[in-house]
């Protein structure tokens, strides 16, 4: 009896672990093969993490009960930081211009979010101080504070 469980926890644990394997690879070849940003934050966020799930799983058939549970946080962490990940890089590029708006279907962002400002990310010109003077130090006190 206890040979037909190890069993049945071994075949269960390769079906796990190779269905696992299977689902980081499509998210890889996914991430190579996609057009855009937003379908490779997909294939990357969603199989990824659905395939490190389950060879997490897959292992924690196997190995003891104490560890069996450390595999279960770390498969609980991947799935509550994995897809944010995604999300918050997604967002980013929609804001920095990256993402092309008209291949979306729907666009949730746009009445949320400004267009990116190209102005809003030049650097300031700082040559001129506060009074309209050139900030070369050639107003007398040469950037040191006096008082």
């Amino acid at each position: 009896m206890r040979a037909a469980v190890d069993t049945a926890a071994e075949v269960l644990s390769a079906v796990l672990l190779l269905t696992g394997a299977v689902f980081c690879l499509l998210g890889a070849v996914g991430l190579l093969r996609f057009p855009d940003i937003l379908t490779r934050l997909h294939a990357s966020s969603k199989a990824q993490t659905l395939g490190v799930l389950l060879a997490l799983l897959g292992a924690a058939v196997r190995v003891p009960f104490p560890y069996a549970g450390l595999l279960l946080l770390i498969a609980l962490f991947q799935l509550f930081t994995a897809p944010v990940t995604g999300q918050i890089v997604g967002r980013v590029a929609y804001r920095t211009g990256a993402v092309d708006r008209s291949t979306l279907t729907a666009d949730e962002l746009a009445g949320r979010l400004a267009p990116p400002d190209p102005e809003a990310s030049a650097e300031p010109d700082d040559s001129a101080g506060p009074d309209g003077s050139a900030g070369d130090g050639s107003g007398g006190a040469g950037g040191r504070r006096t008082g």
